[in-house]
């Protein structure tokens, strides 16, 4: 059953990746399909990823963590579950996300100092995530249906989009530009604008490869361009299609992780 799901899953990759070879003027498919890029890589994945953060006095922190998701299916619910293991001060805190495309995604965040759960609201989804220039949503995914999406122009390598949100009152910025791979379909940059027109905030690929198949980001960094900060992330050990068992996501998990799962394989 494994063998033959990830091998459905393979033929759907090569059907998306044949379709991007061909131009089209959608906004709303481009960006569905680099969701499906970004986000589901295969069935499940685990990744190891490092983020350097740099704060406007050019002081730097790292947090180290590992990263398990699993689909439920493709393109819609989605588990994870991210797993801090340093610096001392974040070592055995947790990321719980069950991702909802078309409702409020729950996401939770264990304490172990604490031994608390704490759930995140919908308000908080676009908050720093632990201390980094990373948003919750940044990891865990944006609706693509939260926005509406228009293609600006096609160049030989991207697809260029402005992207409005449809709900103003839940979100910081007022729009963002996009600029989508052609071949891979990743967004290799997106800078965010606020209410006064002004570009206050960027993510940049800076490195990317193809891992089983599937094209990955190795790189990224995200800039407050308004605060002088910004967070490297790396990743590192990604693997996909490993037959993640479904029991692993749960509250369970968050005091008593999955360390076989953990592992580098």
């Amino acid at each position: 059953m494994r063998i033959l799901r990830t091998a459905l899953f393979m033929i759907v990759a090569a059907a998306t990746s044949l379709a991007t070879a061909e131009s089209t003027t959608d906004a709303s498919d481009i960006v569905r399909r680099a969701n499906l890029a970004y986000y589901y890589a295969g069935a499940d994945g685990r990744a190891e990823a490092r983020m350097k953060i740099v704060d406007a006095q050019g002081r730097t922190q790292l947090r180290q963590f590992t990263m398990l998701r699993r689909d439920q299916s493709q393109g819609g619910n989605q588990d994870m579950l991210v797993f801090f293991s340093r610096p001392s001060d974040v070592r055995g805190t947790v990321f719980r996300v069950v991702r909802q495309p078309g409702n409020e995604d729950d996401r939770w965040l264990y304490l172990p100092g604490l031994d608390l759960v704490k759930r995140i609201s919908a308000g908080d989804k676009r908050t720093s995530f632990v201390g980094s220039d990373f948003f919750y949503e940044d990891v865990s995914g944006r609706d693509p249906n939260a926005d509406r999406h228009t293609l600006l122009e096609t160049t030989d390598k991207f697809y260029v989009l402005t992207s409005i949100p449809k709900d103003s009152e839940s979100v910081e910025f007022a729009s963002y530009q996009s600029w989508i791979n052609r071949e891979t379909l990743l967004p290799e940059k997106v800078e965010f604008t606020n209410s006064k027109g002004q570009l206050y905030r960027q993510m940049e690929v800076l490195k990317t490869d193809s891992i089983q198949g599937y094209p990955v980001v190795l790189q990224a960094k995200i800039s407050n361009l308004a605060r002088g900060t910004s967070t490297l992330m790396q990743m590192r050990g990604i693997r996909f299609d490993l037959g993640l068992p479904e029991g692993i996501f749960s509250e369970r998990s968050l005091r008593t992780p999955p360390t076989q799962w953990l592992r580098k394989k």
